[in-house]
């Protein structure tokens, strides 16, 4: 294993916080700080979807709206540097709570995020997201806890802009 220096170390966490920026920005439905995270010219391949990561925004972001919440958690991530450009390997669980009708469903999928990034002017950005599916279940969402008599006791996440993360 080669040793990282502290610059790179700095690449390193940057790039990550992009990674989660992008989680975020899609819990969230924050189509700035999805925006944020990726070059003009970045693509996105999530199988469904496949084209350019700006179409990527603007065909997830509603489709994200027509769920009740949505949860991706980021774990294992592998950034490999190679100068001012970068190649990242992220397991992801994702959590989606899908309603039709009077039902809901709730769906985990899980995979890993294969990214690549530049570093253009001294800032990194996503050049290209692959995902990539694991495993996935549905299952009929039993959630009742967050109704009554828990519903005014509990602080709610929402989404943009008004979740509590925001202010």
């Amino acid at each position: 294993m080669k040793v990282i220096t502290v610059e790179q170390l700095a690449h390193i966490e940057t790039i990550k916080t992009i990674i989660y920026n992008l989680a975020r920005g899609l819990d969230r439905v924050d189509d700035p700080l999805l925006r944020e995270c990726f070059w003009d010219d970045a693509t996105d391949d999530h199988g469904l979807f496949k084209g350019s990561a700006s179409d990527f925004v603007d065909w997830v972001t509603p489709l994200l709206k027509t769920m009740k919440r949505t949860q991706h958690y980021i774990a294992n991530v592998i950034v490999d540097l190679d100068g001012n450009t970068a190649k990242a390997e992220s397991y992801f669980l994702a959590y989606h709570e899908i309603i039709d009708g009077q039902e809901s469903t709730d769906m985990l999928a899980a995979g890993r995020y294969l990214d690549t990034f530049e570093c253009r002017d001294n800032e990194w950005k996503m050049t290209h997201r692959q995902a990539v599916y694991d495993w996935n279940r549905n299952d009929k969402s039993t959630h009742n806890w967050y109704e009554e008599p828990f519903k005014d006791l509990l602080l709610r996440g929402t989404r943009y802009p008004d979740d509590p993360s925001y202010k």
